[in-house]
Formats: C-alpha cells, sequence, structure tokens
C-alpha cells in the first residue's frame, strides 16, 4: 500500500481521468446545436450523437470487474485512459455525422471503466480508516463533472468552437496516463474464470435497450413509437434472462451472486441509484426552465446553477472528516433530508422572483449530495469482499448512470404532459369578455385581434410549463424522502468491546 507523495501522486492521476469522464458525460450536450449545423444533421440524427456515448458506457461497464481481475487493474486503466483520449480527438476532427456518432460509441466503451477502476484504486491504496476521506476525494470529481460541463462546454463553444469539447480531454488524458503508468503498482491478476458470454450478452441486451428507450422515448412519443416498444421487449427480455442465468449457472457467473447477498451493497445501490435521479433531473430541468421561462442568458445560467457544485465540494471535505466519528447512515439522511429540502424551495419558484431561490436551493442540495455521496460510497462496500470489489464498482456506478437516464426521462415526459393538463385547466377560466385578471390586465391583451389571442396563449402556455416544473419538483421531493427508511436496513459500523480480561469501572 502506498504512502506519503506515491499515495497523492496515484490519487491526483485517477482523479484527473475520471473528472476527465464525468465532464464529457454533460459537456457535449450544449454544443449539440453548434454541432447540428456544422455537420448538416437533423435533431433525430443528433441524438444519437449522446445516445452512443450513453449506450456504449452502459454495456461495457459491468465489464470492468471482468477485465480487471482478468488482465490486471493497471492495464485495463491505462487502455481506458488512452482508449478514450484517442476517441475524444478523433470526436474533434469529425467531419460527417456517422463518424461524430461512431466515435462517440468508441469513447463510451474506453471511458466505461474510468470511474469504478478510480474509486477500485482509492478503496486499495487507503486503509480503512481513511476510506470516508477517498470517498470525499473520489465523490467531488464524480459530481463535480456533470454541474461543470455545460459551464466549460458553453465557454468553449462560445469562444472557441464546438471540437473544443472534445480537444479540451486531450492534456488531461495524457497527464492521467503518465501518473497512472508511473505511480500505480501493477496488481496482477487475480481470478482465472471463463469469460461468461451468456450473461454479458443477456446483461448488455437489457441495459442497452433500457437506456436506448429512455433516451429516445421522449423524442418518439414513448410507447406510441414501434421503436420504443420493441426496445421494451428487449429490455424485460434481457434482464429476465440475465437473472435466470446469473441463479441457474452452475460455472462462474458474468456477475457473482455474492454481490446480492450483501444487504449493505444493495441498498447502498438503492440510494446512490436516487442521487442519480435528483442530481441529473435537477440539472435537466433548470437549464431550460431559466432560459425559456426566466429568458435568462447562457452565461448567466451557467453562473446561477454553478453554487450547487461549490455546495458539494464543500460538503464532501467535511464529510470526509466526520466519517468514522458520527453514525454513517445519520449523514446519509442528513444529505438526503437537505435535497428534500432544497426541492421545496424550487416549489416556490415563478417568474417573479430573482435569481437568489436558484443560488440556494443549488447550494444546499449540493452540499446535501455532497453529505448523502461519500458514506454511501464507504456504506456500499465496508462489508463486500475485496475479491468483490471491482465488479461491486461496476455495478455501482452502473446504477447511478441508469438512476441518471429515468430520472431525466420521467421528468421530461411528466413536463410536457403536465404542461398541457395545466394548459388546459387554464384556458378553461378564460371566458370571453374583457379580461378581468389583474395579471392578464397588466399585459393589456386585446383579445379582440388574432395577436392578443396568441400573446394571450403564449402567456398562458408559459404559466403552464412553470406549474408542471413545479410538479416534477414535488415529486422528486416526495421520492426522496421516501427512500429514507431504507436506512434502517443498512449494518452499523461494529462497536469494539473490551476484552473479557479487562474490568471495566
Amino acid at each position: 500500500m502506498p504512502t506519503g507523495a506515491r499515495r497523492v501522486l496515484i490519487t491526483a492521476s485517477v482523479m484527473a481521468a475520471t473528472l476527465m469522464q464525468a465532464l464529457d458525460s454533460t459537456i457535449a450536450n450544449v454544443a449539440l446545436p453548434r454541432i447540428q449545423g456544422s455537420l448538416l444533421a437533423t435533431q433525430d440524427q443528433m441524438s444519437w450523437v449522446l445516445t452512443s456515448y450513453i449506450v456504449a458506457a452502459a454495456i461495457t461497464m459491468p465489464l470492468t470487474g471482468w477485465l480487471a481481475g482478468r488482465f490486471g487493474r493497471k492495464p485495463v486503466f491505462l487502455l481506458s485512459v488512452a482508449g478514450f483520449t484517442v476517441t475524444s480527438a478523433l470526436c474533434g476532427i469529425a467531419v460527417t455525422l456517422d463518424q461524430l456518432v461512431v466515435y462517440r460509441f468508441l469513447q463510451g466503451v474506453f471511458g466505461a471503466g474510468l470511474v469504478p477502476l478510480s474509486q477500485t484504486v482509492l478503496f486499495d491504496i487507503n486503509p480503512p480508516e481513511h476510506h470516508g476521506r477517498a470517498m470525499s476525494v473520489w465523490g467531488t470529481g464524480v459530481t463535480l463533472g456533470p454541474i461543470l460541463g455545460p459551464v466549460l462546454g458553453g465557454w468553449l463553444t462560445d469562444n472557441y468552437n464546438w471540437r473544443w469539447v472534445f480537444y479540451i480531454n486531450l492534456p488531461v488524458g495524457v497527464l492521467a496516463f503518465f501518473g497512472i503508468m508511473a505511480f500505480l503498482h501493477d496488481h496482477k491478476a487475480h481470478q482465472h474464470k471463463a469469460f461468461d458470454f451468456v450473461g454479458f450478452a443477456t446483461l448488455s441486451l437489457g441495459v442497452g435497450a433500457l437506456q436506448l428507450m429512455l433516451d429516445r422515448g421522449e423524442l418518439k412519443n414513448w410507447f406510441g413509437s414501434t421503436e420504443i416498444v420493441i426496445e421494451a421487449v428487449l429490455m424485460a427480455l434481457g434482464f429476465y434472462l440475465f437473472i435466470v442465468h446469473t441463479w441457474t449457472t452452475k460455472k462462474h457467473p458474468f456477475l457473482s451472486p455474492g454481490l446480492m447477498k450483501d444487504r449493505n451493497f444493495v441498498t447502498g445501490n438503492v440510494f446512490i441509484f436516487m442521487i442519480g435521479v435528483v442530481l441529473y433531473a435537477t440539472l435537466a430541468l433548470l437549464p431550460p426552465l431559466l432560459q425559456n421561462l426566466m429568458n435568462y442568458p447562457v452565461v448567466t445560467t451557467g453562473l446561477v446553477t454553478a453554487p450547487r457544485g461549490i455546495g458539494s465540494m464543500i460538503a464532501m471535505i467535511v464529510v470526509g472528516r466526520l466519517i468514522g466519528k458520527i453514525d454513517a447512515r445519520l449523514i446519509v439522511a442528513a444529505g438526503f433530508g437537505l435535497c428534500a429540502f432544497s426541492l421545496w424551495q424550487l416549489m416556490h419558484i415563478s417568474p417573479q422572483r430573482d435569481s437568489s431561490i436558484i443560488i440556494w436551493s443549488g447550494l444546499i442540495q449540493g452540499f446535501g449530495i455532497g453529505f448523502a455521496y461519500v458514506p454511501l460510497s464507504t456504506i456500499a462496500f465496508a462489508t463486500l469482499g475485496v475479491d468483490l470489489r471491482a465488479e461491486g464498482t461496476g455495478l455501482f456506478n452502473l446504477l447511478r448512470n441508469l438512476g441518471s437516464s429515468l430520472g431525466i426521462s420521467v421528468v421530461q415526459a411528466l413536463l410536457t404532459e403536465n404542461t398541457q393538463i395545466a394548459h388546459a385547466g387554464l384556458a378553461r377560466n378564460l371566458v370571453p369578455g374583457p379580461l378581468t385578471d389583474p395579471m392578464l390586465q397588466s399585459h393589456h391583451f386585446d383579445v379582440a385581434t388574432p395577436q392578443g389571442v396568441m400573446a394571450l396563449n403564449a402567456l398562458v402556455t408559459k404559466q403552464a410549463a412553470m406549474i408542471a416544473y413545479i410538479d416534477d419538483f414535488k415529486l422528486m421531493m416526495i421520492a426522496t424522502l421516501a427512500i429514507l427508511p431504507l436506512l434502517l436496513i443498512i449494518r452499523g459500523p461494529k462497536r469494539k468491546t473490551a476484552p473479557p480480561h479487562v474490568a471495566l469501572d
């Protein structure tokens, strides 16, 4: 186990790779309009730039544990960093949409292992009493990346070119590669079990179909589309076959059943799934709300949402020192409570409110996520065997990603549906004749003209959308509070007892 400066250098190297991958999960989103214009693509075609990356990462991530056990952690890590860096450069020089989609798919394949491998490395190079601090460092990179990605992506796109969204990975990837190669010990392969192709194929089918369904459902009108129905059937079939195969095969399955026998690990995965839902769904809702309903410029939107990252960073520094002194379950409960409170604050947002509600709710939510993320990462692996750690980190991070995809899809679908419902309810109360509502009178609508009717309809649509956003925040608040009783399932830390021969006063 390395100590001193070597441990610091290993941590810096693996966290550089982690932050690079975490940034890339959202940094390209803001550049899509520029990419669409540059490559002359339609909106449906552009969706594959994001979908290809997400699906590739989801399919490959569970494979990380088997690869690290079979070929060694360091070679797999180096290959992942090198592949991600090279494919990032290829994305930057792509001249056609087909090239960009293929390169993004390969980028997802190589990037899938960076986050779980970095988590495994930090567990391995730190003694158990320092796991809390190690996870605070790891959690900072994992949560800050998606939050800072849109801000950095918007700045690079506005001031340089959309291609720099991908080129920014090159110096970081090179430094991470040489740092890992120079300082990380080469742990030899410790398992020689045969590759379970059936298990991998069925899990890949289920996860890939689920990600495709969640990513393209809103664009294709969900189950009104034949494509979404086919993906749902393939998802159910894939997961069913995987579960049956895993629990009935006599050979070594792709994912060890021992993972599901550890109640701390299982419960921790449920909580990290919910963190993915709340964090990424909120990040998906706020930018369009601020820009479309409150008329915030892109730069201002990035600035008022940045405190969420500041809150997470402060919380993770603080909580790393609290773990071991306070019951981790209480810290998780406090974190989820703060997240619920921040969502309650967002339920009181309106076009007339200033930016303070966004800043403070974001700061509180970031603090809550930081408080919950670190102890969850420690609790989930506290009782898990070292031989299952690599597989466990892959599954842990896969569920976080699936939670984010599910959360974004659900809130966007509900946003569309609830906007239509609220619009119908508001419009029903508008009767022919003079407008009596003070707010409507202040806009001086002339409902006797087509232009006045259109302007009135636009205002009603804006108010209906605001109601739908508030409904989404309320749903996430309820879900955040509803999961708290599961903390009772988690085993508390073992208390040290005095030896029998020692007399106690």
